[in-house]
Protein backbone atom coordinates (compact mmCIF):
# COMPACT_ATOMS: atom_id res chain seq x y z
CA UNK A 1 0.00 0.00 0.00
CA UNK A 2 2.98 2.07 0.84
CA UNK A 3 3.89 2.18 -3.12
CA UNK A 4 0.27 4.13 -3.67
CA UNK A 5 1.65 7.46 -1.55
CA UNK A 6 4.09 8.81 -4.13
CA UNK A 7 1.71 8.00 -7.03
CA UNK A 8 -1.19 9.92 -5.33
CA UNK A 9 1.17 12.44 -3.91
CA UNK A 10 2.10 12.84 -7.83
CA UNK A 11 -1.48 12.67 -9.14
CA UNK A 12 -2.95 15.23 -6.08
CA UNK A 13 -0.22 17.68 -7.29
CA UNK A 14 -0.75 17.69 -11.14
CA UNK A 15 -4.08 18.42 -9.93
CA UNK A 16 -3.45 21.68 -8.04
CA UNK A 17 -1.06 22.98 -11.04
CA UNK A 18 -3.81 22.66 -13.32
CA UNK A 19 -6.43 23.87 -10.80
CA UNK A 20 -4.88 26.59 -9.00
CA UNK A 21 -2.64 28.36 -11.76
CA UNK A 22 -4.11 31.36 -13.60
CA UNK A 23 -3.46 34.02 -15.61
CA UNK A 24 -2.84 36.45 -12.03
CA UNK A 25 -0.41 34.00 -10.74
CA UNK A 26 1.44 32.63 -13.88
CA UNK A 27 4.16 35.37 -13.97
CA UNK A 28 5.31 34.15 -11.02
CA UNK A 29 4.75 30.66 -11.16
CA UNK A 30 5.55 29.49 -14.93
CA UNK A 31 8.98 28.36 -15.21
CA UNK A 32 10.16 30.81 -18.58
CA UNK A 33 6.91 32.92 -18.43
CA UNK A 34 8.25 34.68 -15.42
CA UNK A 35 11.59 35.46 -16.50
CA UNK A 36 10.35 36.93 -19.53
CA UNK A 37 10.36 40.86 -20.20
CA UNK A 38 7.55 42.61 -20.74
CA UNK A 39 7.46 43.07 -23.95
CA UNK A 40 8.40 39.02 -24.42
CA UNK A 41 5.14 38.24 -22.52
CA UNK A 42 2.87 40.39 -25.20
CA UNK A 43 4.33 38.29 -27.43
CA UNK A 44 3.35 35.05 -25.50
CA UNK A 45 -0.64 34.45 -25.79
CA UNK A 46 -1.07 33.29 -22.49
CA UNK A 47 -4.98 33.12 -22.20
CA UNK A 48 -4.60 29.77 -24.56
CA UNK A 49 -1.64 28.64 -23.52
CA UNK A 50 -3.29 28.45 -19.71
CA UNK A 51 -6.07 26.80 -21.31
CA UNK A 52 -3.89 24.26 -22.86
CA UNK A 53 -1.72 23.88 -19.29
CA UNK A 54 -4.18 23.55 -16.93
CA UNK A 55 -5.98 20.91 -18.60
CA UNK A 56 -3.07 19.37 -19.51
CA UNK A 57 -2.05 18.78 -15.82
CA UNK A 58 -5.93 18.11 -15.07
CA UNK A 59 -5.76 15.06 -17.38
CA UNK A 60 -2.49 14.01 -16.18
CA UNK A 61 -3.42 13.83 -12.46
CA UNK A 62 -6.34 11.21 -13.29
CA UNK A 63 -3.87 9.59 -16.52
CA UNK A 64 -0.28 8.79 -14.50
CA UNK A 65 -2.97 7.30 -11.49
CA UNK A 66 -4.28 4.72 -13.71
CA UNK A 67 -1.39 4.30 -16.05
CA UNK A 68 0.20 3.11 -12.89
CA UNK A 69 -2.41 1.14 -11.13
CA UNK A 70 -3.00 -0.46 -14.77
CA UNK A 71 0.67 -1.51 -14.58
CA UNK A 72 0.44 -2.30 -11.50
CA UNK A 73 -2.12 -5.30 -11.70
CA UNK A 74 0.23 -6.61 -14.86
CA UNK A 75 3.67 -6.35 -13.46
CA UNK A 76 5.82 -6.04 -10.44
CA UNK A 77 6.03 -2.91 -8.55
CA UNK A 78 9.75 -2.23 -9.55
CA UNK A 79 9.02 -2.44 -13.26
CA UNK A 80 5.28 -0.30 -12.62
CA UNK A 81 7.53 2.09 -11.17
CA UNK A 82 9.42 2.15 -14.07
CA UNK A 83 6.84 2.53 -16.63
CA UNK A 84 4.78 4.95 -14.62
CA UNK A 85 8.46 7.14 -14.48
CA UNK A 86 8.86 6.88 -18.01
CA UNK A 87 5.17 8.04 -19.15
CA UNK A 88 5.39 11.24 -16.84
CA UNK A 89 8.21 12.10 -18.56
CA UNK A 90 7.39 11.26 -22.26
CA UNK A 91 4.22 13.50 -20.65
CA UNK A 92 6.39 15.99 -19.86
CA UNK A 93 8.47 16.47 -23.35
CA UNK A 94 5.08 16.55 -25.00
CA UNK A 95 3.88 19.54 -22.52
CA UNK A 96 7.03 21.09 -23.68
CA UNK A 97 7.32 20.74 -27.47
CA UNK A 98 3.50 21.63 -27.65
CA UNK A 99 3.77 24.79 -25.84
CA UNK A 100 6.23 26.08 -28.42
CA UNK A 101 3.50 26.94 -30.24
CA UNK A 102 1.90 29.77 -27.86
CA UNK A 103 5.11 31.83 -28.57
CA UNK A 104 4.11 34.62 -30.95
CA UNK A 105 7.62 35.44 -32.00
CA UNK A 106 8.45 35.57 -35.72
CA UNK A 107 10.12 32.46 -37.51
CA UNK A 108 13.94 33.06 -37.76
CA UNK A 109 14.19 31.78 -41.39
CA UNK A 110 11.81 33.45 -43.84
Amino acid sequence: MSIYYPVIFVSALYYAIGYFINEENSKYLLSGYNTMSDEERKKFDIENYLIFFKSFFKQQSLISFLIFQISYLIFKVEESLIFWSIYITIAIVYLVVKSQKFNKKPPLIK
